[in-house]
């Protein structure tokens, strides 16, 4: 690799090393749980001031406009609305944290209940969809990277730039009118055809892990047919960002004096890219890719409402043009929580990855 890389290896065999190593790895491990408390409590605080700050009475949610005055006075009490503001915020982190989220006004369930059966829908269409993005956004990137300035490069940033500038709704809207409509390829909206949904065994919320359990593979296949469109249109995005990005961190490291010392030994470029720029810059790539994946749990609202998919973004739009404050500000701390623990996976990758990380 790089003679960086090298002499972080004999800073940790050094006398000493190893007790900065752990220095090092306690610094990170108090940093990351305290940037955790931070961006929790700051994500609370925002759920609990929308929640007040919005012209709904709470309690009119719960039990409806005509309900007699002494059970609007029990519900306010039961809400904790009777109590000081820092008290309320303090009664609601610690509703939150354990998962204790009410009742939805829309669906009559617990918000929590409606959460774990939504959300395998989006962590589906999200994984079909990072897995398209990787799969194309990678060997793009790098293309590009190899090529760069020449017809593959420009090739390549277009379709980055398209991914990033055409609205998905459009996109989904002119993709269900063309390959639905009227060609006929794909499934329309929604995640199974009707024959299909009563007869597979609801196991881990997610069609096409069930129907493979299953060993259906007709409605595996019908399956297949429907999440391909909007999974394609999501992976587009995720093919600009993670192509683009490929392509900027592999040819900040093509330019670096490393580089040059193996042209001058005869390597081929094939070979100075594929055995010192990609393994030098596979640490941030990783980094964008998981930053991709946490925007593609949170980014598929449209996505999911142009095409009726029951996940946990049609969820959120349909609990808030209800005025469900509870089911949506429940949603959004979810998803919240999970950007910041796919962030934090990504910055343990990046160290484990790059010695140089460990070290700092």
């Amino acid at each position: 690799m790089t003679l960086d890389l090298e002499a972080s290896s004999q800073e940790r065999s050094a006398p000493g090393g190893r007790q900065n190593l752990v220095r090092s790895w306690v610094g990170a491990s108090v940093s990351t749980a305290s940037t955790v408390i931070v961006v929790l409590s700051g994500l609370l605080f925002v759920a609990f001031a929308v929640g007040r700050l919005l012209p709904i009475d709470p309690v009119l949610r719960v039990i409806g406009d005509h309900a007699p005055q002494a059970l609007y006075d029990q519900t306010f009490r039961d809400l904790h609305l009777d109590r000081p503001l820092l008290e309320q915020f303090i009664l609601f982190c610690r509703d939150m944290l354990r998962g204790d989220f009410g009742v939805s006004t829309t669906t009559g369930n617990l918000v929590a209940d409606d959460i774990a059966r939504f959300f395998p829908a989006t962590l589906e269409l999200a994984t079909v969809a990072i897995i398209i993005g990787v799969g194309c956004g990678l060997p793009l990137g790098m293309v590009s990277a190899r090529y760069a300035g020449k017809w593959p490069d420009q090739l390549t940033r277009a379709v980055s730039l398209f991914g990033h500038s055409v609205p998905i709704f459009w996109l989904g809207l002119v993709g269900l009118l063309v390959f639905y409509a009227r060609l006929n390829w794909v499934g329309g909206p929604g995640r199974l055809d009707i024959a299909y949904q009563y007869t597979i065994a609801d196991r881990t919320g997610m069609v096409l892990v069930d129907t493979a359990l299953a060993g259906d593979w007709h409605a595996f296949a019908n399956a297949v047919s429907h999440i391909a469109l909007p999974g394609l249109l999501l992976g587009l995005v995720a093919v600009g960002d993670i192509a683009r990005t490929t392509r900027g961190f592999l040819l900040w490291q093509l330019r670096q004096d490393y580089i040059n010392v193996a042209r001058l030994k005869g390597l081929s470029e094939a070979a100075i890219l594929w055995r010192h720029a990609v393994p030098n810059a596979l640490a941030p790539i990783l980094a964008v890719i998981a930053f991709t994946y946490a925007s593609l749990l949170e980014g598929a609202v449209l996505t999911e409402t142009v095409f009726a998919w029951p996940g946990l973004g049609l969820y959120i739009t349909q609990s808030l043009f209800a005025a469900d404050m509870r089911a949506v500000l429940a949603s959004t701390l979810i998803i919240g929580a999970l950007f910041l623990l796919l962030n934090m996976l990504a910055e343990f990758a990046q160290s484990r990855l790059d010695p140089r990380a460990r070290v700092r």
